[in-house]
C-alpha cells in the first residue's frame, strides 16, 4: 500500500525539500533553460533566487541563526539553500543583479577550494 504513504519529500511536503531532485518551482530552473525576454536578454532572477541573495547580504550572529532564517523565510532546508546559492554564483544574472555579494561569495568559495 505504497499509495497511502506520505510524500518522501520531507515533513513540509514542499517540492524542493529533502528527497526532491528538481527545483522547488518551475520558475527556479537553470538560466539556460529559461525563455529569453524581449530583446534577447535572459529572464530575471526568480523571487526565490533574489531571496537567497538577500539572505547572503545580511550579517548573522552565528550559523544557527542563518539556518533558522533559511527554514523560516524560504521554507527550504539549509542543504537546498546552499545548492541554490552555489548555482547562483555561476549565474551571470545573479552577478548582474548583485555584483558585490556574488563576487564576495565567489572569492570565499575559491579560497575554500584552494585549501582543499
Amino acid at each position: 500500500m505504497t499509495a497511502d504513504r506520505p510524500d518522501p519529500s520531507g515533513p513540509s511536503g514542499l517540492p524542493g525539500s529533502a528527497g526532491s531532485a528538481g527545483p522547488a518551482d518551475p520558475s527556479d530552473s537553470d538560466a539556460s533553460a529559461e525563455p529569453q525576454g524581449s530583446g534577447g536578454s535572459p529572464a530575471p532572477l526568480s523571487g526565490q533566487e533574489r531571496a537567497v541573495l538577500a539572505l547572503e547580504r545580511r550579517s548573522w550572529a552565528g550559523p544557527g541563526a542563518k539556518e533558522r532564517a533559511v527554514r523560516e523565510e524560504l521554507g527550504i532546508s539549509p542543504v537546498r539553500y546552499y545548492q541554490l546559492l552555489n548555482a547562483l554564483l555561476d549565474d551571470r544574472r545573479a552577478l548582474e543583479a548583485d555584483p558585490v555579494t556574488v563576487n564576495r561569495l565567489r572569492r570565499v568559495r575559491e579560497a575554500r577550494r584552494g585549501r582543499r
